[in-house]
């Protein structure tokens, strides 16, 4: 039994190695048929690819033989182009050549032809001056006159006859504007006056305090004068107290003080008690009240005029103005009339009248400065409105105002008008009699160191002056001439409010206005 166990697994052994070995050769067999199979397909392959290549190569070949073939046809084509322009080029340029060498030839002949011409006009031009001066000799002899002497004469005669000209023609043009403008103006100024009812206030130095009786002033004088010294100390002004029943007086040159002693010495009347310590008291008082009396004036301006938005700093210096005097004329309420002329001339005229009434308000504001600042109160007010940041038509009116610059702006105009008028209008202003005889006098004198003039007198206040002429010297076109010139002079070296009228009288007249 175990005999036939091994032989069975010793037959399975041999079996199972005959069918390996077997195995292995049909595997083997077929192997080698698939690798010969794909050698002889690379081969294959590679023969088509190496006919593909050269097939490649050879139209390869043929393009680039073909283009270089293209590239040379078109690269003879523009030489011959070229060529062509090139021979159209040359026979332009001879054709130009040619047709210059004619014209030179023309111009040498030109040449030549003006050169005779010149020639024989500077043969006849030598002609012409010795026959000129013939007749210049021959007239000379007939007319006894040089002709230096007759050229001034000629040059006289049409001098003469240019200025009676110029005479009639400015009296012509003088006219017409005249016409045209006195009218609007008149018009336009006497509605501003007439609208505006300014009121006008005369200031001087002194004040007068009324007391009860003339106990107080013995209790004002105090003992050993303590008191009224302490009052003239404290403020500033004198106290004049004289055999003047039921009054004192105040003398000061400032306006400011001169206010707040009549307050502080109402008040010490009123109360009763005269004494240096309350004495002090009611100056300090009288000093607050006096500063919050010129903030509100200068509030009640701005209000009055419709103006809003100035500096308060500014304002406070407006309200200042409130004890400035010019010749008389309260300073605050001429700036008040001159703001309220200037906003009617304005919207008569069509402009910004917002405008014209600030520069009006505030033209005079450098009157409100003290004499410890230097300067015109012009440049002072420039300074003050460029410090508060007012506009360039302001600053330029201020400027302006009295002529020192030369007006620019219609504002600026509309200002010198209205200041003019609150200054000129009649009872607004007061100067001493020794100044107001002066200018008249210098008035007069500019008129009789014309030539010609025979008397001048000045009339009207110093609002007019007439002059008559000699018949004899001044002819009625010269009059025009004579009282233009006159009207600068008295412009330039005068100084008056408003304006002045110059009347020329000889048989007619002729009128004319220094402004």
């Amino acid at each position: 039994m175990i005999i036939y166990v091994v032989i069975g697994a010793a037959a399975f052994a041999v079996g199972s190695g005959i069918f390996a070995v077997v195995g292995y050769n049909v595997r083997k067999v077929r192997a080698e048929r698939q690798i010969g199979s794909a050698e002889q397909e690379v081969k294959r392959l590679r023969e088509e690819g190496e006919k593909q290549a050269e097939t490649i190569k050879k139209e390869a070949l043929i393009s680039a033989k073909e283009e270089i073939l293209r590239q040379r046809n078109e690269a003879e084509k523009e030489m011959k182009e070229r060529r062509a322009d090139i021979s159209r080029m040359e026979r332009r340029i001879t054709q130009k050549e040619e047709t210059l060498d004619k014209k030179a030839e023309n111009l040498e002949k030109k040449n030549e032809q003006l050169d005779k011409k010149i020639k024989e006009n500077e043969a006849l031009t030598e002609q012409i001056n010795q026959l000129r001066e013939r007749e210049m000799q021959i007239l000379e002899r007939i007319s006894g006159v040089t002709a230096e002497q007759a050229r001034d004469e000629i040059l006289t005669r049409v001098e003469s006859s240019m200025k009676h000209e110029l005479a009639q023609r400015m009296s012509d043009l003088e006219t017409q504007f005249k016409e045209e403008a006195d009218a609007k103006a008149k018009n336009i100024i006497s509605l501003a006056i007439q609208r505006c009812a300014a009121d006008h206030v005369a200031e001087s130095t002194v004040s007068v305090v009324a007391i009860p009786s003339e106990d107080m002033k013995g209790r004002i004088i105090g003992r050993e004068g303590r008191n009224i010294q302490m009052i003239e100390k404290l403020t500033g002004i004198d106290l004049i107290i004289d055999d003047t029943p039921e009054a004192i007086t105040l003398s000061g040159f400032d306006p400011v003080r001169r206010e707040t002693a009549r307050i502080a010495l109402e008040k010490l009347i009123a109360d009763g008690r005269i004494h240096p310590t309350r004495i002090e008291e009611t100056v300090e008082k009288a000093s607050r009240e006096v500063e919050a009396g010129i903030k509100q004036a200068g509030e009640r301006a701005t209000f009055d005029v419709g103006i809003h938005g100035i500096n308060g700093d500014l304002v406070r210096m407006l309200g200042r103005l409130k004890y400035r005097t010019s010749y008389g004329q309260n300073v605050l309420k001429h700036s008040i009339e001159v703001a309220l002329i200037s906003g009617m001339i304005a919207d008569e005229l069509g402009v910004d009248s917002t405008m014209a009434k600030r520069a009006g308000l505030l033209h005079d504001i450098g009157k409100a400065q003290t004499h410890e600042m230097e300067g015109s109160h012009v440049e002072l007010g420039v300074n003050l409105a460029k410090k508060y940041k007012e506009s360039k038509d302001v600053i330029h009116a201020i400027e302006a105002h009295h002529g020192d610059v030369e007006a620019q702006t219609i504002t600026a105009v509309i200002v010198q008008a209205a200041d003019a008028i609150s200054a000129a209008r009649p009872g607004a202003r007061r100067e001493d009699l020794e100044n107001y005889i002066k200018r008249l006098e210098k008035i007069e004198e500019i008129a009789k160191s014309f030539s010609g003039v025979d008397k001048a007198y000045a009339v009207q206040a110093g609002r007019e002056i007439r002059v008559m002429v000699k018949p004899e010297e001044v002819n009625d076109s010269g009059m025009a001439i004579i009282a233009r010139e006159m009207a600068a002079k008295i412009q330039e070296d005068v100084k008056y409010p408003g304006q002045i009228k110059i009347n020329v009288i000889r048989e007619s007249r002729a009128v004319d206005y220094a402004k």
